[in-house]
């Protein structure tokens, strides 16, 4: 948790060749070598180890927010719009022709990449760019918390992880409203997407994930019982002495209102994702749906976790067993007699855990199970506890799960998803691109972002040559 998104890559495109401005001739050029910037940064990134591809973040996202406002003022002035406070005539003179490789349409083979999307739509060069920018924050949460689930560095205290969980959830929502913001946008665009990954539904899943995870790290933030779990695994935790977990009576039932909430919010986001399986643009990746499906019923999970919590603080330890045990239905998980099964399946659970512990000590692809096995430990723990307390001073019998799971009640939105504010460029900038652009400068070219030909072709339209990637 959060996803782990890859981020597109894409090909050299020159503004100057498919646009002119009267008002302001250094525009395209100037777009094109912004563009440059992102193409090689998306490039470096991509073929960095993960490990490395973390300090790597910000110089993709410091390239994609220099590039924004300059794409956008092309597009504002397509309409003759303001930008700045002046008028910036833009005039499409030949259809552009750009190429993106996605990352969440269909599924493919190991060793294999998606193949590239053409694009003939400046919009659509906006869906991907800023689809691009939401990517890179989600990324730049899971760096951020990656300490937090390490089992191979010191483990963190309250103050660190309550800062990074603060950090990551700027990230989070940020994303969100730029998605958000694109899905707005699709509104008034009558044409159809090129790929699944910039089609409205897709867009609008995006948003709806990252409310959720913004959600759960509200929770979280204030979740001793993850944590504990977490100290107990880290070997290099010089902790000795440990304190059962406590959380204010008066906080429960809210924590278990945020995370029904962040079900709700993965909810619409998978059923979104389903309806982009039956159009005309695609599927999108299975592994993609699986995260959302398991990130509802962790969160469901979380919810009856607290539920119990609340119950047995109250002194019905035998309701807060039926909780516990809720959560781990809602999870997938069958709840066992401790004297049988403990062998193969345990067996099977712990390689398991390990290797998803390597995956979080390399930085790789950390997270896939939407912290399911997470969640299944402290509830398996809780139940633990619980039947342990319930057995030797207050033997009651413990109830049936359903009858809980019907009367849950709604979700609690705790996150305000702001407006984005694109960019935009100012005044002096604007004013300097008045002048005639240097005809010595040139933008493309250059090889593929994956090593791949240079395919030539001529044009449909006027005979005008021009080049693009595959």
């Amino acid at each position: 948790m959060p996803f782990p998104f890859v981020l597109p890559t894409t090909s050299a495109f020159s503004f100057s060749s498919s646009f002119g401005c009267d008002s302001h001739p250094s525009l395209p050029l100037s777009a094109s070598t912004y563009r440059g910037v992102v193409r090689d940064a998306l490039k470096k990134h991509k073929r960095l180890p993960p490990s490395s591809q973390t300090s790597n973040l910000r110089a993709v996202i410091s390239s994609l927010e220099q590039y924004l406002p300059y794409l956008l003022a092309i597009d504002a002035g397509l309409s003759n719009q303001p930008v700045g406070g002046e008028t910036v005539s833009t005039i499409l003179e030949t259809t552009p022709a750009i190429s993106w490789r996605p990352t969440l349409s269909g599924d493919i083979l190991p060793g294999r990449e998606r193949p590239r999307v053409k694009i003939i739509s400046i919009e659509h060069e906006i869906y991907f760019t800023l689809s691009t920018l939401g990517f890179a924050h989600v990324s730049m949460a899971r760096a951020t918390l990656q300490p937090l689930y390490s089992t191979a560095t010191e483990f963190q205290g309250a103050q660190e992880r309550t800062a990074a969980m603060t950090t990551a959830t700027k990230y989070l929502l940020e994303s969100a409203s730029i998605y958000d913001y694109i899905a707005a946008r699709s509104d008034q665009v009558a044409s159809s997407p090129p790929c699944v990954d910039i089609s409205p539904a897709t867009l609008r899943a995006l948003a709806s994930l990252c409310h959720a995870e913004a959600t759960l790290l509200a929770v979280l933030k204030d979740d001793p019982y993850p944590a504990a779990v977490a100290q107990d695994r880290n070997k290099n935790d010089k902790e000795w002495m440990f304190k059962a977990p406590d959380i204010p009576k008066v906080r429960v039932h809210l924590y278990a209102r945020l995370c029904l909430a962040a079900s709700e919010h993965a909810a619409k986001a998978a059923a979104l994702c389903q309806s982009v399986k039956s159009g005309s643009t695609g599927s999108i990746s299975p592994g993609f749906v699986r995260y959302l499906e398991d990130l509802r019923r962790t969160s469901r999970a979380k919810a009856c976790r607290f539920f119990g919590i609340d119950a047995e603080l109250g002194g019905e330890a035998a309701e807060g067993i039926a909780w516990a045990r809720a959560g781990l239905h809602e999870l997938g998980v069958e709840v066992k007699d401790e004297k049988k099964g403990l062998g193969f399946s345990r067996a099977i659970k712990g390689l398991n855990e390990k290797r998803e512990d390597r995956r979080v000590n390399r930085e790789a692809a950390w997270g896939g199970d939407a912290g399911k096995s997470e969640e299944t430990r402290v509830l398996e723990m809780l139940d633990a506890k619980w039947n342990k307390l319930n057995d030797t001073m207050n033997t009651r019998p413990i109830p049936p799960i359903g009858a809980l799971i019907n009367k849950m009640p709604s979700g609690r939105e705790i996150h305000t998803i702001k407006p984005y504010q694109p960019p935009v460029l100012d005044r002096e900038v604007l004013e300097a691109m008045r002048a005639p652009p240097d005809q010595t400068e040139s933008v493309g070219g250059e090889a593929s972002s994956d090593d791949e030909t240079l395919v030539e072709g001529s044009a449909s339209a006027g005979g005008a040559h021009r080049s693009s990637y595959y």
